[in-house]
């Protein structure tokens, strides 16, 4: 049986680490880059735990800046 799954697309020099992705992601994929910036000054979000991403695209909603791209891959 078909598995999906999902995959973010982070563009990291539009981020402003504001944090609400962080906060919204029910799995706990994202955070915060603790120690770089990007070229606007920024922490920005990134993936950390990108396997556990159902594809849910909380995080492209309350995105302020429109940083993120969500897919849901089927997997077998």
């Amino acid at each position: 049986m078909a598995k999906i799954r999902g995959a973010v697309i982070i563009d990291q020099q539009r981020c402003k680490g504001c944090d609400l992705c962080v906060v919204a992601c029910p799995t706990d994929v994202l955070q915060l880059q603790p120690k770089e910036v990007n070229d606007r000054g920024y922490h920005f979000a990134y993936t950390a735990n990108p396997d556990a991403c159902i594809g849910c695209a909380s995080c492209a909603m309350v995105c302020p800046d429109a940083c993120f791209t969500v897919y849901k891959i089927t997997t077998e």
